[in-house]
């Protein structure tokens, strides 16, 4: 009779907990297992896979290596040695107190270096300045590199960028830029850098991080991210450019990178006028058959970034990498769409990417009434990424944006594989892909994470981030996210070297 009371009142609950999900049909499936456990009816039955892990699921089908592959790839010019530690630690360290949080475009002190990181640790956005004088930058290099945990790391986007594709055994990688011992040292040994390129000092960059939540004073950090300056003057003249381009003729690379030119802010509009010409010139000297991207990094000269847009410098490339302050800094100082926009309010708008990206294309890319060479932008902010690729040009650019949203993931955090414990979904859930004329709104689905749409001839690739909940390193995401995308794309192009 026990037994028979037992068997009915659990038939009884079950049948209650059909009714439940009956009536609530959208209640949480840990809702549901937490009142089945409690109901004691034996092991709660699984649960539904979360968004996050239906999307990493899904980038793994749908990435899949190019028909051609690259085999040589040279990468130049700016290389470093990266000393990366706590923000705030080292400001304190210093003496420095917060006061007001105030962008400059060149850093003359400790009072500018102070005000700038609290301006973007408050607003948790990446950002990279000079810092003018030359002794007071050692003295505090020096503080920086004997801080408790500080960490020498590989520097500057070119060596970075090398660093990712020498990951891959079998591509052999060129690098150019100023190397010293220090960094030598810290190079992967598939990179092969040219003797000319070798120098008895290294150049080091200061790598303030600060976490999301973090505070200094009144400030208190959004998002996880880091401030960099340096006193860099090799890098700063962008010096390797000449080696670089002389040792491509003997490597014979079938893919070239070129950074470094955010190293020329605070140089002078002489010494930027005259550089910038001769890297136009120097990128001429490349057959037409080899793709030359070109990865910007962080800038607040907007006459140089005039430059770099007008003077013939985007005509000479075949792919740009940027991220959502350098998108919108380039449409402010070349006047392009939503050039109104101070800043990003929190996630850049889908839209308004959508615009710019689609204006760079249209302005400055290929077209029949243009010679120029840009077919392809690569848009990564933290939340997503957008590859923009006019039409016939370029394959495997699904695979190439869900690669790069991917290797986001899992860099931040330091793991091998997405681990979808420790990342989080971030990106909006429906958007309009245009707000400059009629859009088609998109709503997000994980299981299906690469939208894609097209407009005026150009093509556009839409996935989400999986954001790090908890990064181990920020720094050279950017890059690691452009390479990774490289790798996996494949350029119509004829033949170049060969």
């Amino acid at each position: 009779m026990a037994l028979w009371r037992g068997s009915a009142c659990a038939g009884a609950l079950a049948l209650a907990l059909g009714c439940v999900l009956l009536l609530e049909p959208e209640l949480p499936g840990s809702a549901l297992r937490t009142l089945w456990t409690s109901l004691r009816l034996g092991p709660a039955p699984p649960g539904p896979p979360s968004p996050e892990s239906r999307l990493a699921a899904a980038w793994d089908t749908l990435i899949v290596q190019p028909a051609r592959r690259w085999r040589r790839v040279a990468v130049g010019v700016n290389a470093c040695v990266d000393v990366v530690l706590s923000g705030v630690k080292l400001l304190q360290a210093l003496g420095l107190r917060p006061g007001k949080g105030r962008d400059h475009a060149v850093l003359h002190s400790r009072k500018d270096l102070e005000e700038a990181f609290a301006h973007f640790m408050a607003q948790g956005a990446a950002a990279e300045r000079f810092f003018s004088d030359q002794e007071a930058f050692h003295t505090i290099a020096q503080a920086a590199s004997e801080s408790p945990g500080a960490q020498h790391y590989v520097g500057g986007n070119a060596a970075l960028i090398g660093q990712k594709f020498a990951a891959n055994t079998d591509l052999q990688v060129l690098l150019c830029g100023p190397v010293g011992p220090k960094l030598h040292e810290l190079l992967d040994d598939n990179i092969f850098v040219p003797p000319e390129s070798l120098q008895e000092v290294d150049e080091f960059h200061l790598i303030l991080e600060y976490q999301a939540g973090e505070e200094w004073g009144p400030f208190k950090a959004p998002h996880a991210s880091r401030f960099i300056f340096s006193h860099d003057l090799s890098n700063g003249a962008m010096n390797a450019l000449e080696v670089f381009v002389s040792s491509l003729e003997e490597f014979r690379p079938d893919l070239v990178v070129l950074s470094g030119l955010h190293m020329l802010a605070g140089r002078g509009e002489e010494l930027q006028r005259k550089r910038l010409l001769e890297v136009v010139n120097s990128l001429s000297d490349i057959p037409a058959g080899v793709p030359v991207h070109l990865e910007l990094a962080s800038m607040t000269d907007r006459e140089l970034m005039r430059s770099v847009v007008h003077q013939q410098v985007f005509p000479a490339v075949t792919s740009l990498g940027l991220n959502e302050q350098e998108l919108l800094f380039l449409s402010q100082a070349a006047s392009g769409p939503h050039a109104d926009i101070s800043s990003w309010d929190g996630v850049p708008d889908v839209g308004m990417v959508s615009d710019i990206l689609f204006w760079i294309l249209k302005e400055h890319g290929r077209s029949e009434s243009r010679a120029s060479d840009l077919t392809r932008v690569h848009f990564h902010t933290l939340a997503y990424h957008i590859l923009a690729t006019v039409d016939g040009h370029w394959a495997n650019q699904l695979a190439a944006v869900a690669a790069g949203a991917r290797v986001a993931g899992t860099q931040a955090c330091a793991t091998e594989a997405i681990d979808t414990s420790r990342v989080t979904l971030r990106a909006p859930q429906e958007f309009m892909t245009s707000h400059s004329e009629v859009g088609t709104r998109v709503v997000l689905d994980p299981s299906k994470p690469v939208e894609q749409w097209h407009r005026g001839g150009v093509t556009f690739h839409f996935t989400p981030v999986l954001v790090c909940k908890d990064p181990v390193r920020t720094v050279g995401l950017g890059d690691a996210i452009s390479a990774e995308g490289l790798f996996y794309s494949e350029a119509h192009l004829a033949t170049g070297f060969e």
